[in-house]
């Protein structure tokens, strides 16, 4: 069945910096009925964003709305930024939650819980797919992308919930900001980097990642991997709170709160605003 282009509703959202265009930002097109999954990828691909959503129709009763998520190469099942970004544009486009206070998107990971507090958005982080110590060949292509010394990876671990993320610790917010990746050396990865900064700071690390397996060199702001990072470093234990630094080898300035509660749940926030508003014909 051919689909006869029409205007939808479009914007684009900043995500994660208090500076208008020192964020993420992401594509959201609101409507996307009946686009199909090579269109989906081709205005994913034209935009040039880390990500572009669409946003459809529920099918899980207990959702608000479906999210479906591309990088300009490939779908993803979940993503942080775009979370908070697309639920940014939907309530901005008048949406309603089923329950005040609390949106759920369901998206192909399932269905994530984003909760709306004095204005400011935050995802429960889902969970993760993966863990566990990354194996030694592995480990090892990374380090020699990094350019860096096996020595200086203080821990490592497999942070995968849904992108396929994997990390490595090193031991200061210089170290990562040092980084010069030499991505092809790693081109089917997904992989970041994270270092503390001093205890002056108003930052508790300094976060890189660099997906160039979807067609992402370096992401300026990556919610989902802050979240397994997150649940990673706090055991899940909680209670605790941070926040993280990202985008600065980029141009962006980019703050990523994190709150670990007792119960276990981690919640990504931060700030998000729509600086363009429109249609795209589709």
């Amino acid at each position: 069945m051919t689909i006869t282009p029409r205007t939808r509703p479009f914007m684009q959202v900043d995500v994660f910096s208090a500076r208008p265009f020192h964020g993420n930002p992401v594509a959201v097109v609101l409507d996307g009925a009946g686009i199909g999954d090579a269109q989906m990828q081709a205005v994913a691909r034209w935009t040039n964003l880390s990500e572009t959503t669409f946003v459809l129709p529920p099918t899980d009763a207990d959702a608000d709305y479906r999210l479906r998520i591309f990088t300009p190469a490939a779908e993803l099942p979940f993503a942080g930024h775009p979370t908070l970004g697309s639920a940014r544009a939907w309530l901005e486009a008048g949406g309603v939650p089923r329950r005040t206070g609390s949106i759920v998107q369901e998206c192909a990971a399932g269905l994530v819980g984003v909760r709306h507090r004095d204005g400011r958005l935050a995802f429960a982080a889902p969970p993760r797919l993966r863990t566990g110590a990354l194996d030694d060949a592995h480990l090892q292509r990374i380090v020699r992308a990094f350019g860096i010394s096996r020595t200086q990876v203080l821990a490592h671990q497999w942070v995968d919930n849904g992108p396929g993320w994997a990390v490595v610790q090193l031991g200061t917010a210089r170290e990562v900001l040092d980084l010069e990746p030499d991505l092809s050396l790693i081109s089917d990865a997904m992989v970041g980097a994270i270092g503390a900064h001093p205890a002056a700071s108003p930052y508790r690390y300094e976060m890189r990642t660099f997906a160039p397996a979807v067609g992402v060199p370096e992401d300026p702001a990556c919610g989902s991997m802050n979240a397994a990072v997150a649940q990673w470093l706090t055991h899940g234990t909680g209670p605790d709170a941070y926040r993280v630094s990202q985008g600065s080898r980029v141009g962006r300035d980019a703050v990523i709160a994190v709150t670990a509660e007792a119960d276990g749940t981690v919640w990504i926030g931060g700030d998000t605003a729509v600086l363009i508003g429109g249609t795209i014909t589709l």
